[in-house]
């Protein structure tokens, strides 16, 4: 039987083709029609908070330098694309649409919001500026690299917040979407908050502190539990965190105490019991009443077993005397939110050295018309504590007072002063190609998203029905979308009255 090996290799090559069919297939479109070299602007954003949430946490842009550092089609890219098909046999794209791409490179400007800033609906996360063929085959990668970190980074957060402060550890690996899923939601759920994982792959990578004790099989391996214990504080004396509920939760505390005892007569510690199963709050209270008779007031109490922020709230509602939360499923495949709804909209596009053509995408659906133009997102404070953010166009004069309009009512409008602190969100990345920033390490961006949070009203954070952060568009900016959805509009009905005309014509018999 032949064994499939292809995982093996998959990471070890480029990855250009890590888009979807379509982008080639606009991008040949393009070339051929000498569209190639337009000059674009596309911008990256999310539609809905997740887990109906007030707020998201923007991850993944050090995938996305890496990605765009090493872009390139090498020569199996090519050689696979030219074996790909029209539905009439023949080839899909021309011979000379392959010379092109062996000498593509990443050659765009990119502005993007840093991994753990806090951001809202409809606030560009990437501009992308360059080439209109590049910025477009950037469409399937960026988002999904983007996506997925973004997600999980809030979900973490959203358990970093209900624990009040206390150790949340990522315990995901097994539950996680394949290697991929494990690796991404290890680092975005350090991001979010998370103080370590139980991921070994993750701790080489990303240098996330990694945590682990045993698992049932350890206590099950042996003639009894106390046995167990006993051979595990012999083996790792350093390293005891007891699971207790194999058998019965009480009397596996007791057990664990035991040991406790022992360990303490070695000089050292008893650094936990962990309960994965039955009622947490009520076991949690009486396994501390245990630990607290027994002399070992400072052990903390671990607990696991489908945890999630709004478990966890609960729990502490309760009293329950967990200290250590242990989080795995239900954050790693974010539960209640399977996608972040990220799109990537083309917003400008001009021949080079031309003045700029605004676009936008149209629907029925206010919700799903983009934003035109070059944008940028200004974030206004006051007092410590930001209050509003405004989306608007760089070429906006923006040194005056700011009349910001909320897009979805009108008449929801807010003046801002010139003198008023603020904090413009995106940044260059990339300058023409060239990388002109350097990736913050990970623990500087978990403290970036923690610092970030403390700046936001705590109705923004909360759970249900939260409050819903002031975010609107520069009123000039807001003037040219309106003016842009009515001439495209009425440009519509034109075309629609002319179309009807001819249809009536043809009928009467004219020629």
């Amino acid at each position: 039987m032949k064994t499939d090996t292809s995982s093996r290799h998959i990471y070890n090559q480029s990855m250009s083709l890590l888009t979807d069919l379509y982008q080639l297939t606009m991008g040949y479109g393009y070339w051929k029609a000498g569209l190639d070299n337009k000059e674009a602007v596309f911008h990256l954003f999310f539609r809905r908070p997740p887990f109906q949430g007030g707020f998201t946490i923007a991850a993944g842009l050090a995938y996305v330098i890496d990605y765009l550092a090493n872009f390139h089609f090498d020569s199996s890219d090519l050689q696979y694309l030219a074996s790909l098909k029209n539905p009439d046999d023949g080839p899909l794209f021309e011979e000379k649409f392959f010379d092109y791409l062996a000498t593509l490179r990443f050659n765009c400007s990119l502005d993007a919001v840093p991994e753990g800033t806090v951001v809202f609906p409809y606030e560009p996360l990437i501009r992308v500026q360059g080439p209109l063929i590049m910025c477009q085959l950037l469409e399937g990668p960026l988002l999904n690299l983007i996506n997925f970190s973004s997600l999980i980074a809030t979900k973490a957060a959203r358990m970093c917040i209900a624990a009040e402060g206390e150790p949340v550890l990522e315990f995901g690996l097994r539950r996680a979407q394949g290697v991929d899923g494990a690796l991404t939601a290890s680092r975005a759920a350090y991001i979010g908050g998370c103080e370590s994982t139980s991921n070994l792959l993750a701790g080489k990578l990303f240098g996330i502190p990694v945590k682990g004790t045993h698992s049932h099989s350890w206590v099950m391996a042996f003639g009894d539990e106390l046995e167990a214990f006993q051979t595990y504080a012999r083996c790792l004396p350093g390293n005891c965190v007891f699971l207790v509920d194999t058998y019965d939760s009480i009397e596996g505390v007791k057990k664990a105490i035991e040991v406790g005892k022992w360990l303490r007569a070695q000089g050292k510690k008893l650094l936990g019991i962990r309960l994965d199963s039955g009622d947490l709050a009520y076991l949690s209270i009486l396994s501390r009443r245990l630990l607290d008779e027994a002399g070992f007031t400072e052990t903390p109490i671990f607990a696991s077993n489908e945890l999630d922020e709004t478990v966890i709230a609960e729990l502490k509602r309760q009293g329950a005397q967990i200290s250590v939360w242990g989080v795995g499923t239900n954050l790693v495949t974010a539960k209640g939110q399977p996608a972040l709804d990220g799109v990537y909209k083309l917003s400008a596009i001009r021949d080079p050295g031309k003045n700029w053509d605004y676009k936008l995408k149209l629907s029925e659906q206010m919700m799903k018309v983009s934003n035109p133009g070059i944008l940028q997102v200004r974030r206004y404070s006051k007092a410590q504590e930001n209050m509003a953010d405004v989306i608007y166009d760089i070429h906006s004069d923006m040194s005056k007072k700011c009349y910001m309009i909320d897009p979805f009512d009108p008449t929801r409008q807010r003046i801002l002063s010139p003198n008023l602190p603020y904090e413009d969100l995106l940044i260059p990345i990339f300058q023409e190609g060239k990388q002109v920033y350097e990736s913050p390490s990970l623990g500087e961006i978990r403290k970036r998203t923690q610092s970030q949070l403390l700046k936001f009203p705590v109705g923004v954070k909360r759970f249900l029905n939260p409050h819903q952060y002031a975010v609107g568009m520069e009123k000039t900016l807001y003037e040219k979308k309106v003016h842009l959805i009515q001439t495209i509009r009425s440009a519509m009905s034109r075309d629609f009255l002319i179309s009807a005309d001819e249809k009536n014509s043809h009928s009467n018999g004219a020629p």
